[in-house]
């Protein structure tokens, strides 16, 4: 569920989205995100996140953190949310650069503290972008310096035609660089006994590219990764992860704002979701004969399901074509 930074004219009710977590609850939707924008912004945020706990759904929070005074984590242990993800674009410099505010970076590691400092669990997120790749060992100095138990790193995903977003992406070969850092800093993390949990997101490339490089020197570790990302099914857009925003309207994922499959005051999110009158939203659940390029022909189909199909048409035109994104080689999907 999304709320941004500015009130949206006509955005749903303190109890049009009670109904709404009323229908996730029936719908037996385990997790709901609160998003944005910046969701603390929302006055009824606490009400509704509360709420939906009380109703079985695990609610969880992405926030740029700068809010979250020692108070207002307390408040969010209290009412129960799961998870807090706080968002950096890089360290300190990068990151106020990017967010075009100096003192962004310092506070949200405000926010950081304040939720370690009440027991609430937390973790960082950055999204990977020409501006910040290069950073990444810094970035896992950082990680070890403030003692961060969870860190999801982010590649880019855009939508529309033309999107400017597209120039601030990693080149495929860029990708593969972040990949090797990423798994060579976890490692080192691993073997010294540091716990830490450590994701990539949104590339769903990522897993097969683990399973291939940990093939080479240990076949039964990569089997077990193997087995892990063909159960985690590969992007899963349009199928077991949606997007309302703070209009109602329902999408594929929080990146596909253009298309929509319909409004949580007109219909129940259980019937929308459901109703394949829609053709995107048939094919995503169902997209394998869809798929194109690449993608069609890939060995790893079951394990990453089309990656994006958002980023694929914003670069091609098409909404099947394969997502370039992809750093994988053909010789290593099995297409040459």
């Amino acid at each position: 569920m999304e709320s941004d930074a500015q009130k949206y004219q006509g955005e749903l009710t303190t109890e049009e989205a009670k109904r709404f977590i009323d229908d996730l609850a029936d719908f037996k939707v385990p997790v709901l995100l609160f998003s944005g924008g910046e969701p603390l912004i929302r006055p009824d945020f606490f009400e509704l996140a509360e709420y939906a706990a009380a109703k079985g759904i695990r609610p969880t929070l992405s926030t740029n953190g700068t809010l979250i005074t020692r108070e207002v984590a307390q408040r969010i242990k209290n009412i129960g949310v799961g998870y807090v993800g706080i968002s950096l674009d890089g360290l300190r410099e990068v990151n106020d650069k990017f967010r075009g505010k100096q003192g962004a970076f310092q506070a949200a590691m405000a926010g950081i503290q304040n939720c370690v400092a009440v027991g609430q669990r937390v973790g960082l997120r950055f999204t990977i972008n020409s501006h910040n790749y290069a950073e990444l060992d810094k970035i896992f100095d950082f990680i070890e310096e403030e003692n961060i138990d969870r860190v999801c790193f982010y590649h880019l995903v855009y939508s529309g035609r033309g999107n400017q977003m597209i120039a601030e992406d990693v080149t495929p070969e860029q990708s593969r660089q972040a990949m090797e850092t990423i798994i060579r800093r976890t490692i080192d993390f691993e073997e010294r006994g540091l716990r830490k949990e450590i994701l990539t997101v949104d590339n769903h490339c990522d897993g097969v590219y683990l399973y291939l490089r940990t093939l080479k020197d240990d076949p039964e570790k990569a089997q077990k990764i193997k087995e892990l990302i063909s159960m985690n099914g590969g992007n899963r857009s349009g199928i077991a992860f949606g997007e309302v925003d703070p209009l109602g309207y329902v999408h594929p994922d929080q990146f596909t704002q253009h298309i929509t499959f319909g409004n949580v005051r007109e219909r129940k999110f259980g019937e929308i979701w459901t109703d394949l009158n829609h053709p995107i939203l048939a094919g995503l659940k169902d997209r394998k004969p869809l798929l194109k390029g690449r993608c069609a022909r890939c060995q790893y189909l079951n394990n990453c399901n089309g990656n994006f199909r958002t980023r694929a048409e914003a670069v091609t035109g098409d909404f099947w074509e394969s997502d370039p994104a992809c750093y994988l080689t053909d010789e290593e999907i099995g297409i040459v």
